[in-house]
């Protein structure tokens, strides 16, 4: 009895999605998003926003791109992400689609539906893809879990640790302890 064949979906499924509906395409398989909370977005705001004005006021190179916004990590059509914050330092990288290939820092935020996605399918994806900093920012745990892939290290903080970059050898550091659940 012959194997049943799994559907493989390209980039072009993506964009053929209705109007509103977001879905993420790791290797071929399509995984749904769901809205943000307000906590999420909360997080979201905070962070972009420390990461922009510290390059903003360092005169830095790098950009900080917030979801939606379309990464393709790598040079096929089956792998097309929308990281909650994308950093990306390689202005050749990107064009009006998005960012073409792996951006130097990326943050997840954690929701109930995301956290297989975000825990085990992106970290794999993003280390192969050559992301350099990976950062887990779960609000239901009060922790951010950093990955500097670059130097092959994890670690954990709470919410009311300062939090270093690596992409910015420790010069930025963001404290999340005022953010509400």
């Amino acid at each position: 009895m012959p194997l049943l064949k799994e559907d493989i979906y390209t980039i072009k499924d993506i964009y053929a999605l209705p109007d509103g509906e977001r879905a993420e395409l790791i290797d071929g398989k399509i995984y749904d998003m769901a809205p943000p909370s307000a906590t999420h977005q909360r997080i979201l705001i905070a962070l972009s926003t420390a990461i922009y004005n510290y390059i903003d006021n360092n005169n830095g190179s790098c950009s900080v791109y917030i979801a939606p916004f379309a990464v393709f990590l790598n040079e096929d059509d089956k792998n097309y992400v929308e990281p909650d914050i994308s950093v990306i330092c390689n202005p050749d990288k990107l064009d009006d689609k998005g960012c073409n290939g792996a951006p130097d820092w990326v943050i997840e935020i954690v929701s109930p539906s995301s956290q297989r996605m975000d825990y085990m399918i992106k970290l794999f994806k993003y280390r192969t893809a050559g992301v350099r900093e990976y950062w887990i920012v779960d609000s239901l745990k009060n922790r951010i879990t950093v990955y500097n892939f670059e130097e092959d290290t994890m670690q954990e903080y709470t919410f009311s640790e300062d939090i270093p970059a690596g992409t910015y050898q420790g010069k930025l550091t963001i404290n999340l302890s005022n953010i509400q659940n």
